[in-house]
């Protein structure tokens, strides 16, 4: 498959934890210059064997070798000594500190009597900036940083330490199609300077963009590896679920137009937020939000929520004007929101379970101000059963999920309410595709059982694969309604970004 000696390779790895086997005897390989893609389900081991290869933890079983030579990494300085550098999905970036700054955290230059030699940093950062082509000023703030430019940061920094193997985790979770092409660009440098890539990504269709040889764990084993060339998505998908995998996507009824308007917006505008728009949903409708970063997608289903003051327009919910917004009024109402960031702004992640699937459902599992535990515990139970939520009971802590299931547990806090009206912001983000299919029967399911819903995505696929209709944001206001049989990428695209196709 390759005639080159592996630079990097990890041998008959196991890891076990309390009551979970996370690794079983895993062979991994990564040859000099290559983009090794690593995919699997969330739980298949991907991150257990990153965090071995960094010095995190140390394997059970089995051996590391770098140039053929056994090596062992008992911290994150020894791996990293190595030349082994992560750049994780949430970058370890400070925000106060300028680029400089932030490249030789830790490593600072410094003069006599121990004073910041800012001046060799600044000097020694634009080199290296300017070695993989990029554009970026070494003072410049990083919270003044577009987030692409803070990816790219990172990557520098990883090659400022002479890093030899890069693990990028989900490196486009936060940007753009054409930001994207900017990271693959940079990624075709670094395999010009012989640094090899890992890269792991919930999008299989960047693995076709960026990657030379993709690996597949499920379970904490082994299934399969192959060049890039000589697999699809369909085969991917197969080999991480463990069964065939037709289409990701369910069936969309379709909805007729005689269906009763659950909701309407009328011109409705925020000031500074977002500019007049109006639309509506219909029973059982999927309606899709599209546009680009900044196109005001998120700003205005969080006007719809309560979240923003509506300054102008109306809004109507089942027939009726709705006079005065806030969060609480519209969950009263039979408004739900599932937020875009669900560690920030959707879950206590040190709390339980229990406490995050009860919450917004104390009224209905409290007698005279104390909560029923009987009712709590079939609440939550209804919800983890319904969702088949991976923990060990409704005690466990949400921050030891996986993506997946943190997700799940959002939707069966806000769906034990049985709401009119529900918004997704980004459900997808950042979970396997199993999660995502069983994400996508649950929208379908809340449609078919005339719940409406508002879906915001940059993932375009996603939007076009479960919309009934797609709306178009751009500069803050709504541009263009596209049925589903128009529904096209270049169509979407052509009204985001204000081509000859928009309304």
């Amino acid at each position: 498959m390759n005639d080159k000696e592996p630079l990097l390779e990890m041998r008959g790895i196991c890891k076990s934890f309390p009551g979970v086997k996370a690794l079983d005897g895993v062979d991994f390989s990564l040859y000099p210059g290559e983009v090794l893609a690593l995919v699997g389900e969330n739980g298949a081991g991907k991150s257990t064997l990153m965090k071995i290869l960094s010095g995190i933890y140390g394997p059970d079983a089995g051996v590391i070798l770098m140039d053929g030579r056994e090596i062992a990494f008992p911290d994150t300085n020894a791996a990293r000594a190595a030349g082994i550098s992560i750049i994780h999905q949430e970058l370890n970036l400070c925000e106060n500190l300028g680029v400089a700054a932030n490249m030789f955290l830790g490593r600072e230059r410094v003069l006599g009597f121990g004073y910041l030699d800012n001046r060799s940093a600044e000097r020694k950062t634009r080199e290296i900036l300017a070695a993989l082509g990029l554009n970026i000023d070494p003072g410049m703030v990083m919270n003044r940083l577009q987030p692409a430019q803070k990816q790219m940061v990172e990557i520098a920094k990883a090659v400022s330490q002479n890093a030899r193997v890069i693990v990028m985790d989900e490196p486009t979770s936060s940007l753009t199609a054409s930001e994207e092409k900017i990271l693959y660009g940079l990624i075709g440098t670094l395999k010009r300077h012989g640094v090899s890539i890992i890269y792991i990504s919930h999008k299989l269709q960047e693995i076709f963009c960026a990657c030379d040889r993709v690996t597949v764990l499920r379970d904490g084993r082994l299934v399969g590896e192959a060049p890039v060339g000589d697999v699809d998505e369909g085969r991917l998908i197969e080999m991480m679920v463990g069964r065939p995998f037709a289409n990701i996507y369910p069936p969309a009824p379709g909805v007729p137009e005689s269906a009763p308007v659950v909701f309407e917006a009328r011109g409705i505008a925020s000031d500074g937020v977002v500019e007049a728009s109006s639309f509506h949903v219909r029973r059982g409708e999927i309606l899709g939000f599209a546009g680009l970063v900044g196109s005001g997608r998120t700003e205005i289903a969080k006007l719809v929520f309560g979240a923003y003051p509506v300054t102008s327009g109306e809004m109507i919910l089942d027939g009726e004007r709705i006079d005065r917004n806030s969060c609480g009024l519209a969950i009263r109402r039979g408004i739900a929101f599932v937020p875009e960031d669900r560690k920030l702004e959707g879950l206590s992640l040190g709390h339980s379970l229990t406490d995050n699937i009860s919450a917004s459902n104390y009224g209905r599992i409290s007698r005279r101000g104390v909560l029923d535990r009987r009712s709590v515990r079939k609440l939550v139970g209804d919800g983890m059963a319904r969702f088949r939520i991976k923990a060990p009971g409704g005690h466990t802590q949400a921050k030891a999920l996986s993506g997946g299931n943190q997700q799940k547990v959002i939707l069966a806090r806000w769906l034990s309410r049985k709401p009119k009206l529900i918004i997704l912001d980004e459900p997808t983000r950042g979970i396997d595709v199993g999660a995502k299919a069983e994400i996508y029967a649950v929208m379908r399911e809340l449609a078919a059982n005339d719940v409406a819903v508002i879906m915001i995505s940059s993932d375009l696929p996603e939007v076009i694969g479960m919309s009934d209709r797609v709306a178009v944001m751009r500069g803050k206001r709504l541009v263009a309604i596209v049925e589903r049989g128009e529904a096209t990428q270049e169509t979407i695209m052509a009204h985001a970004a204000g081509g000859s196709k928009s309304a």
